[in-house]
């Protein structure tokens, strides 16, 4: 999906662009020490590789040394700026940390994310309490979407999919 809008009606597929998926993992998940892993494509009934342009890396983020990837790596779980090795990095961080503008902007984030999680929470708990109640049989559907405050098409859904 990520190459659907790349392409214009009609355009061959050849014409997409080279592609990068980049996984930066707080640990090695490979399990081989490596600092990167790029991981390919291949046709296992030919014994080929399939080079279709889209790529995917795994960047080890426990990985430290004094290659640029390791001092990167370092930089990313770096909490002060003063121990970073990238002073462009670290003159970000300086700014969303110590400056009175930089701290409004992570502030509003935070909230922003905060209320995400919060209405994400309660949007499942709401769909809980009506499996709940359409577990026990008791309540009608009309009855459940006015007390949960759902459409009866999505208590009709939760119902289909509860296999009740």
């Amino acid at each position: 999906m990520m190459d659907a809008n790349l392409l214009r009606k009609g355009e061959d597929f050849d014409k997409l662009p080279e592609t990068y998926v980049v996984f930066i993992t707080e640990h090695d998940v490979i399990g081989k020490g490596k600092p990167l892993y790029h991981i390919g494509r291949y046709i296992f009934d030919t014994s080929e590789s399939f080079e279709d342009g889209s790529h995917i890396v795994y960047v080890n983020g426990a990985y430290r040394d004094e290659t640029p990837i390791g001092k990167l790596m370092h930089d990313f779980s770096c909490t002060d700026p003063a121990d970073m090795h990238y002073s462009l990095l670290a003159d970000r961080v300086r700014f969303f940390k110590e400056s009175k503008e930089g701290v409004a902007i992570m502030c509003k984030a935070m909230e922003d994310m905060r209320n995400a999680s919060l209405q994400e929470g309660l949007e499942q708990g709401v769909k809980i309490v009506a499996l709940r109640m359409l577990e026990t049989g008791k309540y009608p559907l009309e009855e459940i979407a006015d007390m949960t405050n759902l459409s009866l098409d999505e208590v009709k859904k939760l119902q289909t999919e509860q296999g009740a």
